[in-house]
């Protein structure tokens, strides 16, 4: 199975941060998932939030602030006790420092017009970098996935999917997706099953427990993402 740090690693190092991505490196953990964001110039902030508060306990929306802004904040912390600070970096800065086989980019819910804007920037920034295979755009929302269909076919697709009230398998096979992003708590063995049959690779978050990452493994789920890969990398070395 394989091991996607979950925002880097969310439960080690200050989430969609340099030090996260870097932590995932350095025990060996070659793939990632990060959130996007667009700032006001309509640069790709790697962000989970669409506002500023919980983060960096500023106020305001990533939206309504340039890259350059965003990266005089610091992320904060507290449950970590991280020693360094961690400014908000730009997908641009990752992909220049970070070597990963593979990434998971999920573009957070855009207007139509903001999402075609993030679709096209995400996809200059593979050409420049030459990560045509080595990337993923994932998404929970239509019009992003569908902005991807159009103006990015070349770059694989994936749907986010939490709640199970829209069958997720049908609807990632409705935007020719080749990867569904599942929440754990809608997976099962039997749904693992229908995903491997319509062709997905089924990426399972959040995963944070050895017992839960080991029936996931015998569920034949094809990888997982954790806030903990390290435990995940021990737990799993059979796998």
């Amino acid at each position: 199975m394989l091991i996607y740090g979950h925002r880097g690693a969310k439960g080690i190092a200050p989430e969609n941060t340099l030090a996260s991505f870097q932590y995932c490196l350095d025990i060996g953990v070659k793939r990632c998932e990060l959130d996007l964001q667009l700032s006001l110039d309509e640069q790709l902030i790697v962000f989970h939030d669409d506002n500023l508060k919980r983060l960096t306990g500023r106020r305001g929306k990533v939206k309504h602030k340039t890259a350059a802004e965003l990266q005089l904040y610091n992320i904060r912390d507290t449950a970590l006790n991280w020693p360094t600070t961690c400014s908000i970096p730009t997908l641009a800065q990752l992909f220049e420092r970070c070597a990963f086989d593979h990434w998971q980019l999920e573009v957070k819910p855009l207007s139509r017009k903001k999402s075609v804007i993030a679709i096209k920037a995400i996809a200059r920034l593979v050409e420049q970098f030459k990560l045509q295979e080595m990337v993923t755009i994932t998404s929970s929302s239509a019009q992003v996935l569908k902005a991807a269909q159009q103006y990015a076919p070349h770059i694989a697709r994936g749907l986010v999917a939490e709640y199970g009230w829209l069958d997720p398998i049908k609807t990632a096979v409705r935007y020719q997706c080749s990867l569904l992003a599942l929440n754990w708590t809608l997976c099962t063995e039997q749904r693992t099953q229908k995903a491997k049959a319509a062709g997905l690779h089924l990426s399972v978050w959040t995963v944070n427990e050895p017992k839960l990452m080991l029936r996931l493994a015998q569920y034949g789920v094809d990888s997982l993402i954790t806030d903990f890969p390290g435990l995940a990398s021990a737990t799993l070395g059979n796998y």
